[in-house]
């Protein structure tokens, strides 16, 4: 009954560190966050996506005398994939255009960090987890992020 007693308690301890990035992909990238913001910025527009806003966090921080390190936000979409899922769920709005975070980690590892679509709009209630929409940024998302990881 110990054992049992036990088990359920680191089970139950270990359970947030999972679901604490629930729905957050990570890849590690060959490059600084600068130069592989450059490479995913050039690669969205050479598809033809836009891309809205290239937020620097890291100058943010400096800007008021703290160090976050390097870290820089991409705003960006296509009106075209975007609006269905606003149509189904206007809240969706919430959540979009996409965003990718490239970021320098504690080790010195630059990081890339996206929000998976169907974990971001599906717990919307007038958003389908299947709409062909949520495979589409799915897709763009992986390939456009592997496309500059290590």
């Amino acid at each position: 009954m110990k054992i049992l007693a036990t088990l359920g308690l680191v089970i139950a301890m270990a359970t947030p560190a999972f679901s604490g990035d629930n729905g957050i992909i990570r890849k590690e990238a060959a490059a600084g966050v600068t130069e592989t913001m450059d490479q995913l910025v050039g690669a969205l527009e050479g598809a033809g996506l836009k891309v809205f806003a290239r937020v620097d966090h890291g100058a943010g921080a400096q800007s008021i005398g703290a160090d976050i390190g390097a870290s820089q936000l991409l705003i960006f979409g296509n009106p075209k994939v975007g609006t269905p899922a606003i149509q189904d769920d206007p809240v969706s709005g919430l959540f979009l255009p996409l965003k990718v975070l490239v970021y320098e980690d504690s080790t010195g590892k630059t990081m890339i960090a996206y929000e998976e679509p169907a974990k971001m709009l599906g717990r919307l209630g007038g958003v389908s987890e299947d709409a062909a929409y949520i495979q589409t940024m799915t897709g763009a998302l992986g390939k456009f992020t592997d496309g500059i990881a290590k």
